[in-house]
């Protein structure tokens, strides 16, 4: 994880979070963590999807932290809502680690998909990580993904010719470093792959980005699988767990 940048995304002061849980200790909780920590801010709390979409267009946050199993409107919904209003970075927090859950919170518009078990210093450096754009996903989500969009019940990708022309647009060396994200490898990694400095490899996801309008890491690893530029699932030997992009 040492290719995130740390502090706030702007010099203007922390990272403004919204807290979307109907739990209240829940929220009490990430409160009290995010409160002992200077470069973050909880700028507002809510219980459900509808008053999520209330409270994010007063407070306009950095980052909305959102459960995903809510009464009224869940997570996925509201994020589905938010996203196609202003340009929120939200990053789902929830027990539940189903398929289902995490394609839909992706497709939705999500930048990354946490587990409520995560340690209290990753979730800190997943929202620090989000507002930079460098947002990410659980190592068991990124499998989930995979599997899902390239395992041997996936449906083959309907290629766009849109999506077509972006794909032409990029240099080999970029296509390569696409594959390698979405695979689950960070920037340090993939500059160890390919011998080359973490710097270039930045460059290289940025350009990437740029080229395929998109908005962060996540997006990559969906468009890479949709579009069928990743096609066979990365092998896992026995006790090696995949690395979050």
């Amino acid at each position: 994880m040492s290719d995130v940048p740390q502090g706030p995304a702007t010099g203007s002061g922390p990272v403004r979070v919204l807290l979307v849980d109907d739990q209240k200790l829940v929220r009490a909780g990430f409160t009290m963590i995010f409160g002992a920590e200077a470069d973050l801010e909880v700028v507002g709390e809510a219980c459900n999807g509808v008053e999520a979409i209330e409270v994010a267009r007063r407070t306009r946050p950095d980052v909305i932290l959102m459960d995903v199993q809510m009464p009224v409107m869940d997570g996925i919904e509201a994020t589905r809502r938010i996203t196609a209003e202003m340009d929120a970075t939200i990053l789902m927090l929830t027990t539940f680690d189903d398929e289902e859950s995490v394609l839909s919170s992706l497709q939705a518009g999500a930048s990354g998909f946490l587990l409520k078990n995560t340690d209290p210093a990753q979730l800190v450096h997943a929202v620090l990580a989000a507002a930079q754009g460098h947002a990410l996903l659980a190592p068991e989500v990124t499998r989930q993904v995979i599997h899902r969009s390239v395992g041997p019940e996936a449906t083959p990708p309907a290629v766009s010719a849109d999506t077509q022309r972006a794909v032409a647009s990029m240099t080999e060396r970029e296509r390569e470093v696409l594959g390698l994200v979405a695979r689950g490898m960070s920037n340090a990694e993939i500059a160890a792959h390919l011998v080359v400095g973490e710097a270039t490899v930045k460059t290289h996801v940025s350009s990437c980005l740029h080229k395929l309008q998109l908005r962060d890491r996540v997006k990559l690893v969906v468009f890479a699988f949709e579009s069928g530029l990743v096609d066979q699932p990365p092998a896992t030997r026995a006790g090696e767990h995949p690395t979050g992009p």
